[in-house]
């Protein structure tokens, strides 16, 4: 379980597949004494586990961690190459501020930058969603992007989505390296999901035990 406050950027020093894996290799700013083996972080909106880890030369951790094929195809970690740079959060612990909301690092599809504008000292960004979950972004709801918990500024009739980036977010982040046709990691906010059930968007149907379609 995650807030989406990125606490960290980590960059990918290493990349290697092996055994139906890849693994990647990441240098941080977290001190090696706050990692754990086999502790959750989330990369970019992904929840990964470490498999291995120590400190690094120049201060610091590096640290390992591994993904399927299927999160390959299904995120922008497919994507990643040495000198990518990558929002990092460690779990949520009992009696941790939560400042963001509960995001929980499974991806529900990748969106697509249509564009980025200057607004004053902020940002605002269109992001194209895949079709099929592109219902669930409602304006003042919450979504999470590359892993950042932001606040959904407006929903577009063709489906796109706006958010809005404040100067803090976008300096501390990796979203201000985003541009017209980038790919993004996107979560849906658990409670839209939940609406969406309850008022039958996706109740399993009598006949199929599939979600009921609606336009």
């Amino acid at each position: 379980m995650f807030t989406g406050l990125v606490s960290g950027v980590g960059t990918v020093t290493a990349v290697e597949d092996k055994n139906g894996l890849r693994r990647f290799t990441l240098r941080s700013d977290y001190r090696s004494d706050s990692i754990e083996l086999g502790a959750s972080i989330m990369h970019a909106g992904v929840c990964l586990t470490v498999v291995e880890f120590g400190p690094a030369a120049d201060g610091g951790a590096w640290f390992c961690v591994e993904a399927v094929p299927e999160t390959l195809s299904l995120t922008v970690l497919g994507d990643w190459v040495i000198g990518t740079r990558v929002n990092l959060e460690r779990s949520l612990k009992l009696g941790d501020e939560l400042g963001g909301h509960f995001v929980f690092g499974h991806v529900d599809g990748v969106g697509e930058i249509v564009s980025v504008l200057e607004e004053g000292e902020s940002y605002r960004i269109t992001i194209r969603p895949p079709v099929d979950i592109s219902r669930y972004f409602a304006r003042k709801g919450s979504v999470a992007v590359n892993g950042v918990s932001l606040t959904v500024a407006d929903a577009l009739d063709n489906g796109d989505f706006q958010v809005a980036i404040i100067p803090h977010t976008w300096s501390v982040t990796t979203l201000n390296e985003l541009q017209s046709g980038s790919r993004v990691n996107l979560e849906i906010d658990m409670l839209a999901r939940y609406v969406a059930r309850m008022i039958g968007v996706d109740a399993p149907s009598a006949e199929t035990g599939e979600g009921a379609e609606h336009g």
